[in-house]
């Protein structure tokens, strides 16, 4: 297959970017997109240029870490898909690929592909844990758990902290994202002491660090690779709603 790769390239934050065009022949289809910009690197080094910087790890839609936005839409415009997880059979051959970083005023752009997105890192660090202690293993079904809180805790739980839900917001908005990382934890009996201090520490630090406010447009649903629901936006309102009325009292 043959791709033309117009890819983001920019040398750090504080320089200005441009994209970069790059012809690409003789691809297997059953190479991912990442494999395929690894392929390029290689050339790129036997070149004597420099390679294009990018961030992955696992490679199998677990960590979250590749954070790419592919023809205008986080990850791709496959539903349910991490970048690492688009296979070059997914597009045509001869189509043109414009590949850039997450875009979002809380993501600053390290190098090229790769934006720091430890703002999220800072929301989890802020209430996004238990300090109860919760027992060892065998202690896990002391307490009971309804069947539908436990299955709502285990989808928002899913989430991987890619950002994608950020960077398909047009408010750049983190309400996705912090709305999972607490419901995994208030839904269940040993998140219930910390709920209302979770609930306003967590939002608290996401306004601090400059993501936009929800207005409902669902695109974060949309790009989530995962396919958290935005229900957990709802939930999320109303816990605040209850902790800020706890907070008066």
């Amino acid at each position: 297959m043959k791709f033309t790769l117009h890819i983001w390239r920019q040398k750090d934050a504080a320089s200005k970017g441009s994209f970069e065009t790059y012809k690409m022949e003789d691809v297997s289809e059953h190479m991912s997109l990442l494999e395929m910009i690894d392929v390029l690197n290689e050339r790129l080094i036997s070149e004597g240029k420099e390679p294009i910087a990018f961030d992955h790890d696992c490679r199998e839609g677990i960590c979250g870490a590749c954070s790419m936005t592919i023809n205008g839409r986080p990850h791709g415009n496959v539903k349910g898909t991490t970048t690492c997880q688009l296979h070059m059979r997914m597009f045509k051959d001869g189509d043109e690929l414009w590949i850039e970083p997450f875009r979002a005023r809380a993501f600053p752009v390290i190098k090229d592909l790769v934006v720091d997105r430890s703002a999220l890192d800072r929301i989890i660090a802020a209430g996004g844990y238990v300090s109860v202690n919760t027992g060892a293993a065998q202690d896990a079904n002391s307490i009971p758990v309804p069947k539908e809180h436990a299955d709502l805790a285990m989808d928002a739980a899913q989430c991987i902290g890619c950002g994608a839900c950020v960077a398909s917001c047009p408010n750049g908005a983190a309400m996705l994202f912090v709305a999972a990382k607490a419901s995994q934890l208030n839904l269940l009996p040993q998140g219930q002491p910390e709920k209302v201090i979770r609930t306003r520490a967590m939002i608290k630090r996401m306004e601090d660090e400059g993501f936009g406010g929800c207005s409902n447009y669902y695109e974060c649903e949309a790009a989530c690779p995962k396919n958290i629901s935005v229900r957990f936006i709802a939930k999320l309102n109303r816990d605040y709603l209850y902790a800020t009325f706890k907070e008066g009292i």
